[in-house]
């Protein structure tokens, strides 16, 4: 309300900002951030051989990651996804970068050797942002409680499946290619069945509208502030 240009990375932010009355200064640019994977992924291709030291190949694994509160600190949300992940890791690898916060409560609880010990689940330390790119590109699903890699889910047109009641970004949702996992109408908000459903009958039903625009949102901001200085 204070900010005299506004730049909505998509349409729904556009009309969110619509709704509080704010229309003057107000710009749909398309999202930096999908600049910014476009640009890095062709750096991370040279620069990372992640798959190579995990030993796996493209679309032969699912890549998750899990840090909200809402499941750390849960222990029946955070067993319902170790269960469903030891599931899944039984038809498929299942690469699992590991948030120190989420560690410490799958330690907390008994679950950390489990998954270490079951095979096909890779538990890995965090990665870079270069090397998480390569694992996003080339995963067939993924799985996150993540917000940015719901987006770069999108972004690399890998079918998402969050592990939440809703999906911090409803386009995603919107345009077919993220499903939420998580069930609103029941106290206990994630469970396994959901998301080994999902993960196996979910699949994109149409082509992406291009919801966070085309790849040149920071081009179309530096030419909007360079004109509003003139003016």
């Amino acid at each position: 309300h204070i900010s005299s240009m506004l730049f909505a990375p998509t349409p729904t932010c556009l009309n969110n900002l619509h709704q509080e009355g704010l229309t003057k200064g107000v710009y749909l640019t398309g999202d930096v951030m999908l600049d910014c994977f476009l640009y890095f992924s062709k750096e991370a291709e040279k620069r990372t051989k992640i798959l190579d030291e995990l030993g796996i190949k493209q679309g032969s694994y699912l890549l998750a990651t899990v840090h909200r509160a809402s499941n750390t600190d849960s222990k029946t949300n955070l067993q319902e996804i170790c269960k469903a992940f030891i599931e899944l890791a039984k038809e498929i690898e299942l690469v699992f970068p590991v948030h120190p916060r989420t560690k410490k409560y799958l330690k907390q609880y008994g679950l950390y050797q489990i998954l270490a010990n079951t095979p096909n689940i890779h538990l890995i330390k965090p990665v870079g942002y270069l090397e998480m790119l390569i694992l996003t590109k080339n995963a067939k699903k993924i799985l996150t409680d993540s917000g940015g890699l719901q987006k770069e889910a999108y972004f690399a047109k890998v079918p998402c499946i969050t592990l939440d009641t809703v999906s911090a970004w409803p386009e995603t949702v919107e345009d077919g290619w993220n499903v939420v996992a998580g069930n609103k109408a029941n106290h206990q908000q994630i469970q396994r069945e959901y998301i080994i459903h999902a993960v196996r009958s979910f699949e994109p039903s149409k082509e992406q509208q291009n919801v966070f625009g085309n790849g040149k949102a920071a081009k179309t901001i530096c030419n909007l502030l360079l004109n509003h200085n003139l003016n």
